[in-house]
């Protein structure tokens, strides 16, 4: 197995691409701690993932406060002693253009997608390099490489500094064999998208920017930090993955 052995902390781990990549990881061989707001949900989503075997836990995290990151990763250690990989997953956007979207809305937008992957990285680096190293996955998007025009701008910005973020970090850390890599998806076939796809113009917009003809399945974007996270990627960091069926291409 490919992350036997190996303790992982995925934020906003409940639902969508975050349930997926806990998936993904169990049958890896990982144990998973399923870290979300929504710690009812969590917890629900650990369960029905134990029923396939495999070892994953559910943790309240609000990944916005450091008050709220510090307890989660002091438990994982207290429990495993360990943590091995970090997914900074946990976001949200904004569809509202630049030109109408409240001062508050731009902070939390800011405060989700951008503080918390760096108080995720904060307070898990200082467990990684204890431990001898480890990998980190930061969930960016391809807002995250070019300027989308059917995505708000507020968002763009949050993942832009994600990019740039997980670049300073690979660089920072590489002496302590702590791995940070991100993860660009195209819009990608969640409940929150179907919804929006009852659009049929945005549903075509969609569809048709991507070369390949399809949205990105959770599987995909699963997959991908799944090989980030191994050792088969162990000379691998700093890298933006695209996993976008060719729409940054263009």
């Amino acid at each position: 197995m490919r992350l036997e052995g190996k303790v992982a902390l995925i934020s906003g781990g409940a639902r969508g691409i975050g349930e997926e990549i806990a998936r993904r990881f169990l049958e890896e061989g990982a144990v998973v701690y399923i870290a979300d707001i929504d710690e009812i949900a969590g917890e629900k989503t650990a369960e029905a993932l134990r029923q396939s075997g495999g070892e994953v836990r559910a943790l309240g995290l609000d990944v916005t406060h450091e008050e709220s990151w510090i307890p989660a990763v002091r438990r994982v250690v207290e429990e495993k002693g360990r943590i091995d990989i970090l997914v900074n997953n946990a976001g949200i956007t904004k569809r509202q253009p630049l030109t109408e979207l409240p001062v508050e809305e731009f902070d939390q937008i800011m405060a989700v997608n951008t503080r918390g992957p760096f108080l995720g990285v904060k307070h898990v680096i200082p467990v990684m390099r204890e431990n001898g190293g480890g990998s980190i996955i930061n969930m960016s998007s391809i807002c995250g490489l070019v300027g989308h025009k059917y995505s708000g701008e507020s968002y763009v910005m949050s993942k832009g500094a994600v990019t740039l973020m997980t670049k300073a970090v690979a660089v920072k850390y590489a002496a302590d064999n702590i791995r940070c890599n991100s993860v660009h998806p195209s819009t990608a076939n969640t409940a929150i998208v179907q919804d929006l796809f009852k659009d049929p113009v945005k549903k075509k917009q969609r569809l048709d920017e991507v070369p390949l003809g399809r949205l990105a399945s959770t599987r995909d974007i699963a997959n991908a930090v799944l090989f980030l996270a191994s050792d088969e990627a162990a000379f691998i960091t700093g890298v933006a993955l695209p996993v976008d069926g060719g729409l940054t291409a263009y």
